[in-house]
């Protein structure tokens, strides 16, 4: 039988390997030449390779290094995490917080966790873990970078000793040197944590927030020195150029007084301090800013100007408050009687205070006559003033010793009390005068009333050479029992004389 021929089937080898299906198949063309080969393909053989390649090279970690790793599956005992090792690392849960981001119940499955390599490989083959350690060493490097830029940061005080202050810096215990203290005065700070005084105001700055600066940083050591003042001051120098770029005149803060000086007050405004001059300290007139103001006072003021070139802030407490003048007239009104306290004596009068901001001027005309103000009257001192005139729009205000006294003097009769022959005297004479005025009344002719007139002008001469009839002077229309028995009586004794002449 004759055999068939199977072509390009038969299974002999092909006498030209390069020739076929197969051969294009490794080269990328085809029969033709052409080149088919896909370049998504290329590139992922080319990353599969690589992959490869990685998975063979073994992975250099060390004890004490901090690597990234994920979690891969949680036990009640232990954690396994991959840190791209052939096996997992273990972490223990015991080291775990009870509370905060890296308690044992706030991670899960495919957390990225920071990790410190304890021990690169146990006899089990696994890698030794921590997270406590690698969360302070993560700290230590963000405190590193903290003192590179001078970045403020804020700690707990947790403890004290005669050097200083202990603080807890994220997890890192950190050192306050006593010098570096805000608020230790320089004697306290030369006595040191031995005297009893520094040492109980170490202690109550105990469990305390304070604002620090990292000054000094070992980490071989595990030294981190920090300082308050310094970290106060920067603050501030940096507050007050932010306050300076914000505040705007006219504008209404809030603040504490922090220093007083013959020439006005300095209120911190919360990081800059502004100065109130004496003369915007308060409506009335101050001496001094400690009658007004004490140190830690907290007050409300209104930014006058701001001087962003030499850096002041001119502030006011008075403009920050209604003006009492403004409403003078509404609270107060001419003859009325009022408690001032003297505030200056000057050579032609007083200045009295009647309330904040309302001061006024007691002419010494208005003084008690033959009163010296100097020998007389003292500041702090109350009197009872009659008000004379208000002038508001001119801050001006006219106040009356002597009209105040004379009111003081105008009682009825009924409330003196005199002495009973005091009392028969002035009862007589009144009822002289009273029965000589009823006589003369319906027999008035002229040579009568030109006699009246005559006695009218000698009472009024009497009375003004007698001391007694000046004690007594009122205003007109204004008189007191006693002073009208004293007139009645003279009165009577000018006509007795009158009518003997005649006779």
């Amino acid at each position: 039988m004759q055999a068939k021929q199977h072509g390009d089937l038969s299974t002999m080898p092909a006498a030209n390997l390069t020739s076929g299906r197969v051969q294009t198949m490794f080269e990328g063309k085809d029969q033709e030449g052409r080149n088919h080969t896909n370049p998504d393909e290329v590139e992922d053989f080319n990353e599969m390779a690589a992959l490869l390649e990685s998975s063979t090279t073994p992975i250099n970690i060390k004890r004490g290094d901090v690597v990234d790793g994920v979690i891969v599956r949680i036990d009640q005992d232990e954690i396994l995490v991959d840190i791209g090792l052939k096996s997992e690392g273990v972490l223990s849960t015991k080291e775990l917080p009870t509370t905060g981001d890296w308690a044992f119940d706030q991670l899960h499955l495919n957390d990225k966790v920071l990790v410190y390599v304890i021990q690169p490989e146990t006899p089990d083959g696994h890698a030794l873990l921590s997270l406590k350690r690698a969360n302070a060493e993560r700290q230590w490097r963000v405190a590193e970078e903290q003192y590179k830029s001078g970045e403020l940061l804020k700690a707990k005080v947790i403890d004290y000793n005669k050097g200083g202050l202990i603080v807890d810096v994220a997890g890192i215990r950190g050192f306050v040197p006593i010098s570096q203290i805000l608020n230790l005065k320089r004697e306290e700070v030369a006595a040191g944590g031995d005297n009893q005084e520094t040492a109980a105001k170490l202690q109550s700055m105990k469990d305390k927030e304070l604002q620090l600066k990292i000054i000094e940083i070992n980490r071989a050591r595990n030294r981190l020195i920090l300082s308050e003042r310094l970290a106060v001051q920067e603050w501030r120098q940096r507050r007050r150029e932010e306050l300076l770029d914000e505040l705007k005149p006219n504008e209404v803060r809030r603040g504490v007084v922090s220093n007083l000086a013959n020439f006005g007050a300095f209120v911190d405004l919360g990081g800059a301090d502004g100065l109130v001059h004496i003369s915007q300290l308060a409506w009335s007139r101050v001496n001094h800013p400690s009658e007004v103001l004490k140190v830690g006072q907290e007050v409300e003021v209104q930014v006058l100007s701001v001087d962003k070139d030499k850096k002041k802030i001119a502030l006011s407490i008075k403009r920050a408050e209604v003006d009492p003048w403004t409403t003078v007239e509404q609270r107060y009104t001419p003859g009325q009687v009022v408690t001032g306290v003297v505030t200056k004596i000057a050579p032609f009068g007083a200045f009295a205070r009647i309330e904040d901001g309302i001061e006024g001027l007691i002419h010494q005309s208005e003084l008690t006559p033959g009163m010296d103000p100097k020998a007389n009257l003292h500041e702090g001192q109350q009197l009872q003033l009659r008000i004379l005139r208000i002038d508001a729009e001119r801050r001006r205000l006219g106040l009356s010793l002597r009209q105040a006294d004379e009111m003081d003097a105008e009682k009825p009769a009924a409330e003196i009390t005199l002495p009973e022959s005091e009392q028969a005297a002035e009862k007589a004479a009144s009822e002289k005068v009273m029965i000589s005025l009823e006589d003369a009344a319906p027999h008035a002719e002229p040579a009568s009333v030109e006699r009246e007139a005559r006695r009218e002008r000698r009472e009024r001469q009497e009375r003004s050479e007698n001391p007694l009839f000046n004690n007594l002077a009122m205003d007109e229309g204004e008189t007191t029992a006693m002073a009208e028995a004293f007139r009645a009586a003279a009165r009577q004794r000018t006509k007795d004389e009158t009518d003997g002449s005649e006779n």
